[in-house]
């Protein structure tokens, strides 16, 4: 038989020890902030200093200890901005679909912050791969419903600016310019509708404009959050209202709609609906320019609000 004294004992080794396993996990938990995904925008590099370098140096000075992924699509940061351009987008998702697999950091999930046409392609991410499990999702800029115009080129000299404009307008939905150009991939053109549902090889497809993909919707509705940023003075987006899933209304191109009034959510084909009732969109709007926000303002409505 035991003495009192042992089991008394006994008891408090135990006790300590489930204390100290717990302040260890307590430990572990507030010193492993949930790791972030970046993906840059047309024209753009994951490493640039005055771009998406900067955003990481933000995140990583204002979260502490966190693991900050910035999506480089290429060997280098040429071949990533061309890339960005002439590079199949669906071949660019499945790629970084199958990095983010293999990433050991990442196995937990993580928040994804995706500038310009970084942002649909993350959604991309998020309704097709599903693991590991995006929690957050914040587009800033991004063009959920496509783009039916090319004000400005980011990077691209004018006179190239201009051909690809016309390549778009005319040729956007031909087989050969689906497969190489990433911009004719979210081109939405509201005066032929049909087309753009049977040829769009991208946006089209993670809209689920023609049948309604489960899976896409399922996964989607796994976010907690989707956070959609739009520029009040955007002259890179045509229509700007893409950026909270609005477009123009069918048929022409000076009326618009709101997501709200679409039929992509009214009939919830992509569990949008569903997510706005759970409170899980978030409608955010900036007085600038494409892309053009304080770091003050970044850190105040992103970083403290969905990432902390």
């Amino acid at each position: 038989m035991t003495a009192p004294g042992q089991a008394s004992l006994a008891l408090l080794i135990v006790l300590a020890s489930l204390f100290q396993s717990h302040r260890i996990h307590a430990e572990n938990t507030t010193t492993s902030p949930i790791p972030v995904v970046l993906w840059h925008g047309m024209g753009d590099s994951c490493c640039f200093s005055y771009s998406l370098g900067q955003i990481k140096t933000i995140l990583e000075v204002n979260i502490p200890g966190v693991y900050v992924k910035s999506i480089r699509i290429g060997n280098n940061v040429i071949e990533d901005v061309e890339n960005s351009y002439f590079k199949n987008v669906n071949e660019q998702v499945k790629q970084v679909c199958d990095e983010l697999a293999q990433d050991e950091k990442l196995t937990g999930g993580f928040n994804a912050i995706g500038f310009s046409q970084g942002g649909q392609f993350l959604r991309a991410v998020a309704q097709r791969c599903g693991h590991p499990q995006m929690m957050n999702l914040i587009s800033l800029g991004g063009q959920h419903q496509g783009v039916y115009g090319l004000p400005n080129c980011a990077s691209l000299q004018h006179y190239l600016c201009n051909h690809l404009r016309q390549v778009l307008h005319y040729a956007a939905y031909s087989k050969y310019i689906q497969e190489k150009l990433v911009q004719a991939e979210y081109w939405h053109d509201p005066l032929k509708e049909e087309e753009y549902k049977k040829n769009s090889v991208f946006l089209a497809d993670i809209n689920n404009e023609l049948r309604i993909n489960e899976m896409y919707k399922e996964n989607l509705q796994k976010l907690k959050n989707l956070v959609l940023v739009k520029f009040e003075k955007d002259t890179m987006v045509e229509p700007r209202i893409s950026e909270w899933f609005g477009f123009y209304k069918s048929g022409q191109d000076v009326e618009i709609e709101t997501l709200h009034e679409s039929s992509l959510f009214i009939e919830d084909r992509l569990g949008l609906k569903q997510m706005d009732a759970e409170g899980k969109l978030h409608f955010l709007s900036v007085d600038g320019n494409h892309l053009q926000f304080t770091d003050s303002w970044f850190v105040e409505n992103v970083i403290e609000k969905y990432l902390k």
